[in-house]
């Protein structure tokens, strides 16, 4: 589970800082309107499981996680490996756009659920896949 932790805050704040990432919803980031109660309840442990907002919408989020080599893309999380998932096009495609929005399933939103791969190579491989994005 550390790995999963530590792995899992690497990453959100690495894609924090992209230009082609329009949010990060990770409450281990002291950017999150949580992250105080995530660090209480918590100790600032939040998980391994947190969605990114492509910017671009649907089509950038398609093209992003098409371009993926090393996230498997499976709709299931929790794993040892990594996977990726777009929620508008998989698990709430037959929701309307209005629940979606409701939901704060955006059509750019993309969730991980991160393993126990190393960070890094997590990292290349995302940092690879996000020009297809532009």
């Amino acid at each position: 589970m550390r790995q999963h932790l530590a792995s899992a805050r690497t990453i959100a704040e690495w894609l924090e800082h992209q230009p082609a990432v329009e949010s990060v919803d990770y409450a281990g980031l002291p950017s999150h309107p949580q992250h105080a109660l995530a660090v209480r309840d918590y100790g600032g442990l939040s998980g391994s499981v947190f969605s990114f907002t492509v910017r671009g919408g649907r089509p950038a989020a398609e093209r992003f996680f098409d371009a993926l080599r090393l996230f498997s893309r499976m709709t299931n999380i929790g794993d040892t490996r990594s996977m990726a998932l777009h929620p508008a096009t998989t698990t709430h495609l037959g929701f309307t756009q209005e629940t979606r929005d409701r939901l704060g399933i955006g059509d750019g939103l993309i969730r991980l659920s991160i393993g126990l791969e190393d960070a890094e190579d997590l990292i290349a491989d995302l940092d690879q896949a996000l020009p297809a994005a532009g």
